[in-house]
């Protein structure tokens, strides 16, 4: 039983490298994934503005917020938070402000609901839960916020 026991302890020592490494590139790869799904929807809402401002007139409904405003704050956080998340700069912000995003997408086209296909409002729920993730648990080790962290605790 002694030698299950240390056969336990050496498989377990490797457990916090493990976490550290695999959980910093599963950080960076969701920074990544998430950050160009929304850039990507950003530079095609500035590519052609009238349009960007014809959708949300015409189509999107965001509750309260006038539709030029929320073009612009659309397109914005689009652009903004994603480039956060690359860097890995203000992170945790950056995925809330993007979650909001994604949130007021969904609920500001309701035609998502309404698609045969399902896939276009499944994306939503996985950005939605990848975006909790970097909530949750942060940047990882590649980040410019751990290398921030890691200066002024020095």
């Amino acid at each position: 039983m002694e030698s299950f026991f240390r056969l336990h302890r050496r498989i377990a020592s490797f457990d916090q490298v493990l976490v550290t490494l695999g959980g910093s590139l599963i950080a960076l790869a969701i920074r990544l994934y998430v950050g160009w799904q929304f850039f990507k929807s950003g530079l095609v809402k500035i590519g052609d503005w009238d349009a960007t401002l014809a959708l949300f007139r015409d189509e999107y409904h965001v509750p309260v917020l006038p539709p030029e405003l929320a073009a612009v704050m659309g397109a914005g956080g689009e652009l903004v938070f994603p480039a956060l998340l690359l860097f890995g700069l203000f992170s945790r912000p950056a995925a809330i402000g993007l979650f909001v995003v994604n949130l007021m997408a969904v609920l500001s086209y309701p035609q998502l609901f309404m698609f045969e296909c399902p896939a276009a409002v499944n994306d939503h729920a996985y950005w939605g839960a990848l975006l909790l993730v970097l909530i949750a648990y942060g940047p990882g080790k590649a980040s410019v916020d751990a290398w921030l962290d890691s200066r002024i605790k020095t």
